[in-house]
């Protein structure tokens, strides 16, 4: 759980630069942590949801964590 303290603790700038270039594995691995294995594996191993879920991680970024899909 201290990787999710970490995450949350940075400035929006390094939350979006860590989105835009680690998503794919940072996001499965963010939610193998919090629980959610199959996601987090198919996440990983479809490197985001083919770029969709990528670009849902983007703007979940970019809002602030206001809405969550998938997480």
């Amino acid at each position: 759980m201290e990787y999710v303290k970490a995450f949350n603790g940075l400035s929006k700038l390094a939350k979006f630069l860590l989105t835009l270039f680690l998503d794919p594995i940072i996001a499965g691995i963010y939610r193998l942590i919090k629980g959610r294995y199959l996601i987090g594996a198919i996440w990983i191993f479809t490197l985001g949801l083919f770029g969709i879920g990528w670009i849902i991680d983007l703007v979940t970024v970019v809002l602030d964590n206001k809405y969550s899909f998938l997480v």
